[in-house]
């Protein structure tokens, strides 16, 4: 593991730290170096106990397991994350904790130099930074754009969260028609890409690749020197045509169908 890619894996930890802040039901707390990070939403991997030092020792283990605990008690959706593939004594914990489906996530990096980006916008689609004054526009399409009631979002996106620093949210409009969403995040010295989705109606025509692309453009123009993703599976090949590569693989813990919030 390279200088670089801790560099962009702590700024992944940073700016979800920071979303928990201006998040309306959100809160976060240091648990030696674990951390509890809540969104107040209801998506397991939004409410998360996440050790920040990979394979974690007995000590880690025991800030991880009291992160755990606090994570648990908002009896919300929740998950243990990881960096790398986890022991079995964290398994072992996970699982006491009522979380035995276990599953990766990656984190991919791109430094600017290695960007690959459209050279312009895609047909009649015009993007555009927005503010919080938009947020319930923007919660609606994002939802759409997953394939989520509204109420999954609502929690995280309401409030002032589009008009904190160094927090900017996108909406995509294609033909008079909202499209697309994207939010990027900067920090460290590097923009995250969050929230890319397109509505179904407008997928397969080069969106999500123009959205990530206003995210990184903008974010290289403030300043940043990388940008850093989570991706879904279905989003590896447009990350990796973009110039993005897998710098760590971590592992989350969730109930599963069936299980403990």
């Amino acid at each position: 593991m390279t200088t670089e890619d801790k560099r962009l894996a702590a700024a992944w930890f940073d700016a979800i730290t920071r979303m928990c802040d201006v998040t309306p039901k959100g809160w976060r707390a240091a648990h030696g170096d674990a951390l509890a990070l809540v969104s107040g939403g209801v998506i397991p991997a939004l409410n998360v106990a996440a050790s920040t030092t990979p394979d974690p020792g007995l000590a880690s283990r025991n800030a991880l397991d009291e992160a755990a605990a606090h994570v648990a008690g908002t009896g919300l959706p929740w998950s243990i994350l990881v960096r790398g593939d986890a022991s079995e004594p964290v398994a072992a914990l996970a699982a006491r904790h009522g979380l035995t489906e276990r599953s990766d996530q990656l984190l991919m990096g791109c430094a600017a130099a290695d960007a690959v980006l459209p050279a312009g916008p895609v047909g009649s689609t015009l993007i555009r930074p927005i503010g919080a004054a938009e947020n319930k526009v923007y919660t609606g399409i994002l939802a759409e754009g997953f394939g989520v009631p509204v109420h999954v979002f609502e929690s995280l996106m309401g409030g002032d969260v589009l008009d904190a620093p160094g927090i900017t949210g996108y909406l995509g409009e294609t033909d008079g028609h909202l499209t697309a969403t994207g939010m990027g995040v900067q920090g460290d010295g590097a923009v995250g890409v969050f929230n890319i989705s397109v509505v179904g109606s407008a997928r397969s025509r080069g969106l999500g690749r123009a959205m990530t692309a206003r995210v990184m453009a903008d974010g290289f123009a403030a300043g940043a020197d990388a940008a850093y993703l989570t991706p879904s599976q279905e989003g590896l090949p447009l990350y990796r045509s973009m110039g993005f590569r897998v710098i760590e693989t971590w592992t989350t813990f969730s109930a599963g169908a069936g299980g403990p919030r």
